[in-house]
């Protein structure tokens, strides 16, 4: 009745051993035909253990997944112009991405991120964008005949109005020191290139009736050349919470400037009679609008 210890199973082990010792080869020729049944009965099993009627083991993880271009579409597509990124310019405070060229006009008009309204800068949000090269060369590489076309149409814009064709700009291989290794500075602030002019804006009075109205309180700005007097207006109304109802004139020397002319042209016109220390000095006056 009770179990006995795990010597009561050592003879038929040893007998079997001792049957294999003596056999010679013709047990041994049993044992392989015996472990090749085993396998064959595990191969044919590999099916059912995983699952498969075949018995061959699925091999879609070991293939590339295909997406559609259109998976990826809301993630390059520019929110001002609903195309994809050209230049693709990222602004700094919110990580927000357009095309450069719709960005820059965008600030013309206001200093507020076009998708999540939050304030790039008080006055001057260019300085905080930063071109995102990696996400454009995503975009070319993605979108077939992108970059061509692109290329093609700076090409014709520029031959279209006998300008020279602006060319890539080429890293330049650092050259190595010499002597004696030179202190590391950290990074140095720059000003975009595109902020060209700098001005000088100059109260000169406003007519009895214009309202209350803030002072300007930096008259020092320094903007894109192409940026014309209707932006310069546009901006001293927005930054002196002016009425509508109040005309805003603005003089430069002794010219009375309108809406269409920009800074560049004014600043070749004029000449350095409109400069001062470096500045392009307008003038601004407030006067009531006739009825």
């Amino acid at each position: 009745g009770a179990p006995s210890c795990s010597g009561s199973r050592s003879l038929p082990f040893e007998f079997e051993r001792g049957r294999s010792e003596s056999s010679g080869d013709e047990d041994d020729d049993d044992e392989d035909d015996e472990e090749e049944e085993g396998e064959e009965e595990m191969e044919g099993d590999t099916g059912a253990r995983f699952g498969t009627d075949d018995g061959e083991l699925d091999s879609d993880d070991d293939g590339e997944r295909m997406i559609n271009l259109a998976e990826l579409t809301p993630y390059i597509l520019c929110s001002i112009c609903k195309g994809y990124f050209i230049d693709a310019t990222t602004i700094t405070e919110c990580l927000h991405t357009f095309c450069k060229s719709c960005l820059v006009r965008h600030f013309y008009y206001s200093n507020r991120c076009p998708k999540c309204n939050i304030v790039v800068h008080q006055t001057q949000p260019l300085y905080n964008i930063r071109l995102d090269r990696q996400l454009q060369d995503i975009v070319y590489k993605l979108v077939v005949n992108l970059e061509e076309r692109e290329k093609k149409q700076m090409h014709d814009f520029y031959k279209e109005r006998g300008l020279e064709v602006p060319k890539p700009a080429v890293p330049q291989p650092v050259q190595p020191s010499r002597g004696r290794p030179r202190k590391v500075l950290g990074s140095v602030f720059r000003i975009p290139p595109e902020l060209d002019i700098s001005i000088l804006l100059e109260f000169i009075g406003a007519n009895e009736g214009t309202g209350n109205f803030k002072p300007l309180e930096k008259k020092f700005v320094r903007v894109s050349g192409e940026a014309t007097i209707g932006h310069v207006e546009k901006f001293l109304r927005r930054k002196m919470d002016l009425d509508p109802a109040c005309q805003v004139d603005i003089i430069c020397g002794d010219h009375l400037l309108e809406h269409y002319q920009t800074l560049r042209e004014i600043r070749q016109v004029i000449g350095e009679s409109a400069v001062q220390d470096g500045l392009l000095v307008l003038h601004y006056g407030l006067v009531v609008s006739p009825l």
